[in-house]
């Protein structure tokens, strides 16, 4: 069985080096890094996990923690932690909370446990980690109101008001909106925008044309089928995400109602899917991958330096324009 003092006298490098290279390899050069992984390929060399750890206090192990792994926003968030992590020397465990407590604290003990090195959390509670110091999270896309936690999101109120003015712009005042669970902070902000927008427009806000969701398509269908029962009158509709948006343009679209002549959409995210509705869904959309890559550097760097301040990093989101809006043709 190889070991790491082969690797460094068949590489021409330090012991150091050579770990340095396996672990941190942002520390180490290209060439060498290069040289360094040839070597070890070439001779076979396995590191040894255990003791690494045991030195270190290090897994090189990050858990993302997610609500729902179905909702497909997540993905390109996802996307961008696991980026970082591979260019950093980390992998990452992915972990589907399901909104469930006791799923969310099994997660936690294993960094009290030295399982894994930290935690990025993308909904708005703090599992509890019972250990000393400054506690290894970083929460992303939510936030929380803890100050001693760092979070990267998006100014979802001024977000969720820059998509209902440009409706009012349109011509529209009869506007609806689909919300989100109200024990999200993000929900109550984009709740918050849509109720800024309409008082901005001195347009009273009718309590009628609001319907809460759980961000699933289904929910966007039934606060539809809510609206149209009750013989709501409303010319455009805001969601707060695009899953509920498209469920909603399936529920008018169902009841021969067009899309924008009848009812403009709009939707907040800007997943993947939004371009390929049937019209394309305008919708609000958030920075996914560069929320991912920034929570992993944050945590990155908290795991290097435990005193680094705490950050609250509020990334731009912008609204894009597409087929679901038009003018008010009523």
């Amino acid at each position: 069985m190889r070991t790491v003092k082969e690797i460094a006298a068949a590489a021409k490098v330090s012991v150091a080096t050579v770990s340095r290279a396996l672990q941190r390899p942002e520390m180490v050069s290209e060439e060498t890094r290069l040289r360094i992984h040839e070597v070890v390929k070439r001779l076979g060399y396995t590191p040894n996990a255990l003791a690494r750890n045991l030195r270190t206090a290090r897994t090189r192990l990050i858990i993302a923690l997610l609500p729902d792994i179905t909702n497909p926003f997540f993905s390109e968030v996802i996307r961008g932690i696991e980026q970082v992590a591979f260019e950093k020397g980390y992998s990452v465990l992915l972990g589907e909370t399901q909104s469930n407590l006791v799923r969310e604290q099994t997660y936690a003990d294993m960094v009290a446990a030295r399982q894994a090195d930290g935690i990025i959390t993308m909904f708005h509670r703090v599992p509890a980690i019972p250990m000393e110091g400054r506690l290894p999270l970083v929460n992303a896309c939510e936030y929380v109101k803890d100050s001693a936690i760092s979070s990267v999101y998006v100014d979802n109120v001024a977000a969720a008001a820059t998509a209902v003015e440009y409706l009012v712009t349109l011509g529209h005042r009869d506007i609806a909106f689909v919300a989100g669970p109200a024990s999200s902070p993000i929900c109550v902000d984009r709740e918050q925008g849509y109720q800024l927008a309409l008082q901005r427009a001195k347009i009273a806000l009718n309590p009628a044309l609001t319907a809460v969701g759980d961000f699933s398509i289904e929910a966007g269908e039934r606060a539809v089928e809510m609206f149209l029962a009750q013989g709501q009158s409303f010319s455009a509709l805001f969601c707060a995400n695009d899953e509920m948006a498209i469920g909603a343009m399936r529920a008018l679209i169902s009841h021969g109602l067009r899309i924008p002549e009848d009812v403009s959409v709009v939707g907040f995210d800007d997943i993947r899917y939004s371009r390929y509705t049937s019209p394309p869904l305008t919708t609000v959309s958030q920075p996914k991958n560069a929320l991912g890559r920034e929570a992993m550097t944050m945590l990155i760097e908290l795991l290097n330096e435990p005193e680094v301040p705490t950050r609250k990093r509020v990334l731009s989101a912008e609204l894009v324009v597409r087929g679901s809006t038009g003018p008010y043709l009523r």
